[in-house]
């Protein structure tokens, strides 16, 4: 590393300064040094637009695997959670190339405009009918009430899952949240009996679509298994994969962008003059507070990153979050403007590993937010302070988020 320091500065992402104000912080690193080094990581981490817009594309850098944490851990400790490295490492997005494009393929008719649309109503029906249980009350959570079950409730449908399942389904994903951080060895724990418990569920369905196939992902999964395509591991590892990400994604995005709209409130009273903003404001929600903050990739060969050479086989991160307030792309970048000409945020990735259910994650945060401000004029916060939990390794989710009505 002593050549590299005399080119990258260090930093550290666990100082007050940069949990309290990350994206303050990620603007002073991407000033000082595009490309810095991250030595409680062993990570390089990239700040800015074009570097990072990049990283994405280049075929170089592989999807970071994140069975990493494990190997932090005591043998004794890795064999005991043996059984969640294995479901990660066929993960679609968290494997090698070509089994991610493998998996890709077989899904990506699911997630087209035409099949997303075609969502549209039963998006609207689920909106309805959580507000419709919250109403009398005239007060809720939105994370746990509304941002949660909401695209829960489609991915679910969308895999086959009986609508009685669905609220055992959400506590299975929240448990599996630590794999996706710096859980320690008793969250890992509950994450992996969670993970091994949904795919015990998943192989009872499998085996029935097997016999009655239906028009759902795992009847797509099952028709593949029997060409010789894909496993029955490898399909129900990645149902959960699915069920996890299609709706940990979208609960964040409608969250984080509910919240900004209550920071920000003529934006708030904007949009709700003229409801057709909706589609660039989901834009801006992804730009300034989107749902995932940074990705991980892994060199696999030499590379050039922000004009310094970078060995094969190391960690970088790539800091979408600091990706789209860069100046050198938007202006005023930390200005909410729920009007701002669209661009190409970064929020879902871009090449190889483009997030694949971004265009259904656009939609339901924007049927959701559409409904919720026409059916709640006086909708207001019930916090003092936004409940932001810190994410790793930088960034936040919200725990909570009560409102009134």
């Amino acid at each position: 590393m002593s050549e590299q320091a005399a080119t990258v500065r260090e930093y550290d992402l666990f100082t007050p300064e940069a949990m309290a104000s990350p994206d303050a912080f990620l603007h002073r690193v991407r000033a000082e040094s595009p490309l810095a080094w991250l030595p409680r990581l062993d990570a390089y981490l990239l700040t800015r637009y074009a570097d990072v817009s990049a990283a994405l594309r280049d075929r170089r850098m592989e999807s970071a695997d994140m069975s990493r944490t494990l190997q932090c851990l005591t043998p004794a400790e890795q064999e005991e959670l043996a059984p969640i490295r294995r479901s990660i490492e066929m993960w679609m997005g968290h494997t090698v190339p070509a089994d991610h494009v493998r998996f890709q393929k077989l899904l990506k008719r699911y997630f087209t405009p035409a099949m997303v649309d075609r969502l549209r109503p039963r998006v609207r029906e689920f909106t309805h009918e959580l507000l419709g249980a919250v109403a009398p009350k005239g007060q809720m959570d939105v994370v746990h009430d509304l941002a949660y079950p909401l695209p829960a409730n489609v991915i679910a449908e969308m895999l086959g899952m009986p609508v009685s399942d669905r609220e055992q389904l959400q506590a299975w994903s929240r448990d599996i949240i630590p794999v996706f951080g710096d859980g320690d060895v008793q969250q890992l724990r509950v994450a992996q009996r969670s993970i091994v418990e949904m795919e015990d569920y998943l192989r009872v369905i499998a085996a029935e679509r097997r016999r009655r196939p239906g028009e759902d992902v795992l009847s797509t999964f099952m028709a593949a298994e029997a060409e010789g395509v894909v496993t029955e591991d490898e399909a129900v590892a990645n149902c959960v994969l699915l069920l996890f990400a299609g709706h940990e994604t979208t609960a964040n995005l409608i969250a984080n962008g509910l919240v900004l709209l209550f920071e920000n409130p003529g934006q708030m009273t904007r949009l709700r003059e003229n409801p057709d903003l909706m589609p660039l404001a989901v834009e801006e929600m992804l730009r300034c507070d989107g749902p995932v903050g940074v990705i991980g990739r892994v060199t696999t060969e030499p590379v050039d990153l922000a004009g310094h050479p970078v060995p094969a086989g190391k960690h970088v991160y790539l800091a979408l979050m600091a990706a789209n307030r860069d100046p050198a792309v938007f202006a005023d970048p930390d200005v909410v403007d729920i009007g701002r000409e669209r661009s190409r945020v970064l929020s879902f990735g871009m090449g190889t590993y483009y997030c694949l259910g971004a265009a259904l994650a656009r939609m339901e945060t924007d049927e959701c937010l559409r409904i919720l401000l026409d059916r709640c004029p006086d909708l207001r916060p019930a916090y003092r302070t936004p409940d932001r939990q810190p994410s790793m390794p930088i960034g936040h989710r919200l725990g909570s988020l009560p409102v009134a009505f």
